[in-house]
């Protein structure tokens, strides 16, 4: 009677963990796995995959940005806009990083349950949403100028705790 009990509890185990881990991915930017009928775009765009487009990603931010009354996001650098890699930064500014208070909020939310360190493109995808709640807390005024301000904290305080995780002590197996 023991032993189908302990079965059962890995049983349940196993298929928790393997759930778990299949949809977590998901959880902080569901818009990443999303596809849009217009749209010809990768599923699921990462920018960073070596050394060469970390500085490419390095140039897009510093370059001058456009954010337009829909809040789509464009580089005005015409030679760095034609790029391949330059679709999928304006895929991952403008489809799939949260750009509404409440979203932000919740990617927030997400962020401080979150366990362990953050998968690449979360990581990659929550430091532009750092840089575009940045931009916005420059440009508000009064009330609003305080909520983005406090967006802004939250979401630097989440990639602080996680680069802090990230170079801790790793656990042995």
């Amino acid at each position: 009677m023991c032993w189908k009990t302990l079965l059962l509890l890995l049983l349940c185990y196993d298929a928790q963990a393997t759930l778990s881990h299949r949809w977590s991915r998901a959880v902080l930017f569901p818009a990443a796995h999303r596809p849009k009928r217009s749209s010809s775009v990768p599923l699921n765009p990462i920018l960073q995959s070596s050394l060469e487009e970390v500085q490419l990603l390095y140039e897009f931010l510093l370059a001058e940005l456009e954010i337009g009354p829909d809040l789509k996001i464009s580089i005005k650098d015409e030679e760095l806009a034609s790029l391949r890699k330059a679709a999928d930064f304006h895929t991952i500014c403008n489809d799939v990083i949260p750009k509404s208070i409440p979203d932000i909020r919740r990617l927030s939310a997400s962020l401080s349950s979150h366990p362990g360190v953050l998968k690449k493109e979360d990581f990659e995808r929550t430091a532009l949403t750092l840089a575009y709640v940045a931009y916005r807390t420059a440009l508000s005024q009064g009330h609003q100028k305080d909520v983005w301000a406090q967006a802004l904290l939250s979401l630097f305080q989440a990639l602080r705790h996680d680069l802090i995780r990230s170079s801790g002590p790793r656990a042995s197996p």
